[in-house]
Order: structure tokens, then C-alpha cells, then sequence
């Protein structure tokens, strides 16, 4: 969720199954080798929900990895572990209607985080270690937090309080809900409110603080505002920062700029972090479902990497499950990748207009094993965001109809459907057991292929099989920013390293150990 910029939480995910197999596909691109395709079957049985077992193993697997040894499990140092889940769809009602409206709400809203996104909106606005260790902590699925984006648990306070946050790589201010919070003034969260009172290392930001005027206007998009508290006695009147950050699609969060002792990875082995800044927010409003707050992975001084730049060298990653009972992982540090492919990176390209955003460049595209190398005009034409907290990846409209027609003409042997809500492009697979469904392979600046997992390929709308939709929309404009949404991330490892200025994907089957 970006500030001033993006929307938060809410985002769409249904649960795909997925045998991997079959063809390879070549095409033309960056790097001076031609971009390699592929496609998948998938098993109906499983579709819904978001993800997919892994059916296929062996030399079909070898197939779709390019014959690719598993390399052995490194040995972990100074590694913390948060989990992180998918997104599943599996608690929704299975009555139609009521599905119908779960799902055009998260849509909506998962559009509305992508318009704000767009530069011509209102545009958003530690400790000090002497050695590098590594943190990784495990992603949640937030739907029962009624969001679509992955959840993860901090403890704040010295672990006075676990607290439930989305993750999200669009903001960069963390914060969570603080009492005293009321239901007048804030939503309601399943986790317990925050308690400052209940932590000894507690302390607002005064206002003199650098944290309050440039590095909180460079995170938000506005500088802190102060106001004094306390009475004259003897302990005197106090000064404290109080931050406001809003999101493009309406929601807001308002409240207290602090300190505190935040630990991650889970109570019992959490790295903790003192003197932590986060915002306590006393009014909020939005999509944030019943998750406590956000955590903010930008490239602001705010952020979570920032902070915490000296102990973990401003590198991060994650991977995104794709099946419900899976838990993947949020790395700080150098993790210990369980990639199947080698990491392959890309430029991480920086826009100064809109400095908390994580950008490449996307030359060229091949869908499925049937076709040759897309044309589009589209293609390297502008930088493409990369962000966690949109769930539909959206391409610029010359990309997105290149995609869509050589899909649809792989895909022409099942009978269309009505579209549904951003989502044009919609099949009736209900007479099937199994399908094969082309996969998208994105080529990167400097060579790097990404190819979407088949889990990111379909988003389930009817849990018969009905409706079942291409995951991925058009923006309205050609100039606009193209987004690659979680969705599409789904098992990969996703490395992001603000040093070096590169942004690193592998395959992986997302697992939390």
C-alpha cells in the first residue's frame, strides 16, 4: 500500500492446483537468447481456492524446471524466520451470490490500490549493528483477515503485544492500531489492540526529531505535526510527533509517531530491533480487513529495510505460497533460498518522482509452447512496478492485448464466459477435469526470463468451474505504470537488494521450515 499513492490491502487470490508439465516455448528478446515458454495442466478438482498442489514430479517436473538439479538446502546463519501465507478463497461462503460479492469487492478495491498507484494521482507522498545477520519470517494468507494480501506477525514492546500486519512493499511507514483506539475512530482488527501503556520501551518521537519533519514527509508524503500534552506539574508538559498518512483509494491512518522494540520471526526466536519507528495510529480507516496495521518495505529512511539496513544489508526477499496450507517466508538478510532455479536479476530502477517504489524493465514476453515472441509497443516503453500489495498484475494495453490474444488462441479449445469485474477474458472449464493453460514468461532487462507460476495464471470466480478467468487486466492507458501484482509472484523467490540496486527472481516452492 502506498502512501498518498496506493491503496492497502485487499487483494484477490483463488486456490489453484497445478501439475506442471509439458512444451517450451521460444521467442526473441533481451539478452541475446531466445525467451523460453511454457505451459501447465492444471487439475479443476483443486482450482478453486489460491494455489495448487504440486502433481507432477520427476522427469515432468525436470521438464519444467530445464532438467535443473534441486540445489542442496544451505546452512542457516543468523537467520530469523517469519511466516508468511497465500491467499485462499477456502473460508468464502460457497453460496453464489455471496461469493459473487466477496470477490467484486476485493476486486474493486484491488483496483482501486492499482489507480492509485499511478503517478498522475495524488502521489504518496534503527539499531545499529556492526555485523550482518539475516531474519526471515513467515507470510500469511490474510483472508481470514478479510484481505487478499500476505500477513505476518510482529511483536511489539518487547513482546507485549503479537500483532498481525499486511506486508507490503508499496508504503514504507509501519504502523498498527493503538489504544485507545475506539470503534468510532478505528476499524475492527481480530488481534488485541496495542497497548502503550503495557510497553516499557514505549516513547512517542518528540517533535524536534529528525524522524518527524523530513524522513516522516519523504514515507508519507507530509511531515509530522506536533502538539503538546501533559499538563505543568511536575513532570511537566511533553511534545510528540503525530504523523497522518493517507492511501489513494481512500484510506487513512492517523496517530502518534513512536519508538519501541519490535521483534520478528515469532515470539520464542524473534530478531529484536530497539528503538524501532513506527506509527501508532489512533485513527484509521480503509481496507486493511482485521489485520493490526502494515509493515512497510519501501525505500524510505521509514521503512522496515531501511531501519534495519546495518544489521541485514538492505537486502530482502520473499516467497509467495501458492496453495492454502502452505506458509512461505519474508527474509531480511541473506536467507537460505530453497530455489530450484538459479536467482536471476534485473536492474532496480529508481523513479525520484515517486522514491518509496521498487521498478524494472520488461522487454519482452512468449506465452504457452505454441507461440513465437509477442509484439507489442509496449514493451520496454516504461518502467514496470513491482509490489506485493496489488494482487492483479496489470499491463499496459498493447502488452495486455498481445498477452490476451495469443492466450485465447492457445486456449480456444474451452468456451468462453461472461468477464467479471476488471477481469475480461473468462472460460467455462466445468466439463473438465484438467487443463492446459499456457503460462506467461516475462523477459527482463539484461536477459533475466521470468516465467509466472501456473497457480498466477487463473483466478477462479465460480467454485464449479464456470467462471474461471485469466488473472491478469489492461490498464486504460498505454502511458500509464504497468504493475506486477502478487498474484503472478506466487512460488518465487523474490530478492530484493537496495545496495546492489537489483531485484533477483528464482523458482521455489514456497515453504516455512
Amino acid at each position: 500500500m502506498a502512501a498518498a499513492a496506493s491503496s492497502s490491502p485487499a487483494r484477490p487470490l483463488l486456490r489453484v492446483l497445478l501439475p506442471l508439465v509439458v512444451a517450451a516455448l521460444v521467442a526473441g528478446g533481451d539478452g541475446g537468447r531466445p525467451v523460453v515458454g511454457k505451459s501447465a495442466v492444471l487439475s479443476l478438482k483443486e482450482l478453486d481456492g489460491f494455489g495448487a498442489a504440486r502433481k507432477n514430479t520427476g522427469s515432468r517436473r525436470a521438464e519444467m524446471l530445464g532438467e535443473q538439479k534441486k540445489r542442496a538446502k544451505p546452512p542457516r546463519t543468523s537467520t530469523t524466520v517469519l511466516e508468511l501465507k497465500h491467499h485462499s478463497l477456502s473460508t468464502v461462503p460457497d453460496d453464489p451470490v455471496t461469493r459473487d460479492r466477496y470477490l467484486r469487492r476485493l476486486l474493486s478495491a484491488d483496483e482501486a490500490r492499482a489507480n492509485s498507484l499511478q503517478p498522475r494521482s495524488n502521489s504518496r507522498a534503527s539499531t545499529t549493528q556492526s555485523s550482518q545477520g539475516a531474519a526471515e519470517v513467515p507470510l500469511t494468507s490474510g483472508i481470514k483477515f478479510q484481505t487478499l494480501n500476505y500477513v505476518t506477525t510482529i511483536q511489539l514492546g518487547g513482546g507485549a503485544a503479537n500483532l498481525t500486519v499486511i506486508v507490503d512493499t508499496g508504503s514504507d511507514l509501519t504502523w498498527v492500531q493503538c489504544k485507545p483506539c475506539s470503534s468510532s475512530s478505528c476499524y475492527a482488527q481480530r488481534d488485541p489492540l496495542f497497548d502503550p501503556a503495557g510497553s516499557a520501551t514505549y516513547a512517542a518521537v518528540p517533535c524536534n526529531a529528525s524522524a518527524c519533519a523530513a524522513s516522516l514527509k519523504a514515507a508519507t508524503g507530509a511531515p509530522g505535526s506536533c502538539a503538546t500534552t501533559g499538563g505543568g506539574g511536575s513532570g511537566g508538559a511533553s511534545e510528540k510527533c503525530y504523523y497522518a498518512v493517507a492511501y489513494g483509494d481512500g484510506s487513512f491512518s492517523r496517530g502518534v509517531l513512536a519508538t519501541d522494540t519490535v521483534g520478528l520471526g515469532g515470539a520464542a526466536a524473534a530478531a529484536s530491533l530497539e528503538g524501532f519507528v513506527f506509527g501508532c495510529g489512533l485513527s484509521n480507516r480503509g481496507l486493511f480487513g482485521g489485520a493490526a496495521g502494515l509493515m512497510g518495505l519501501g525505500r524510505t529512511a521509514l521503512s522496515l529495510v531501511s531501519q534495519t539496513a546495518a544489521r541485514y544489508g538492505g537486502v530482502f526477499s520473499y516467497c509467495l505460497p501458492a496453495t492454502t496450507a502452505a506458509t512461505g517466508s519474508l527474509s531480511l538478510g541473506e536467507p537460505s533460498y530453497r530455489n530450484t532455479t538459479p536467482v536471476a536479476y534485473t536492474r532496480m530502477i529508481a523513479d525520484p518522482s515517486q522514491p518509496p517504489f521498487y521498478f524494472l524493465n520488461v522487454t519482452g514476453a512468449a506465452v504457452g509452447g505454441e507461440g513465437g515472441p509477442l509484439a507489442a509497443s509496449g514493451f520496454g516503453a516504461a518502467n514496470v512496478l513491482i509490489d506485493s500489495g496489488t494482487v492483479i498484475t496489470r499491463l499496459a494495453p498493447s502488452v495486455y492485448r498481445a498477452v490476451r490474444d495469443e492466450f485465447a488462441r492457445q486456449f480456444k479449445q474451452y468456451p468462453s464466459a461472461p468477464g467479471f469485474s476488471i477481469l475480461d477474458t473468462c472460460y467455462d472449464l466445468s466439463g473438465h477435469d484438467e487443463v492446459k493453460v499456457p503460462l506467461l514468461t516475462l523477459r527482463l532487462e539484461g536477459g533475466a526470463d521470468v516465467t509466472v507460476d501456473a497457480a498466477g495464471m487463473l483466478f477462479v470466480v465460480k467454485k464449479d468451474g464456470s467462471q474461471v478467468c485469466l488473472a491478469m487486466a489492461s490498464l486504460s492507458y498505454e502511458d500509464q505504470t504497468p504493475i506486477i501484482g502478487n498474484y503472478q509472484q506466487k512460488n518465487k523467490r523474490v530478492v530484493y537488494d537496495t545496495v546492489g540496486s537489483r531485484i533477483g527472481f528464482a523458482d521455489e516452492e514456497c515453504s516455512f521450515v
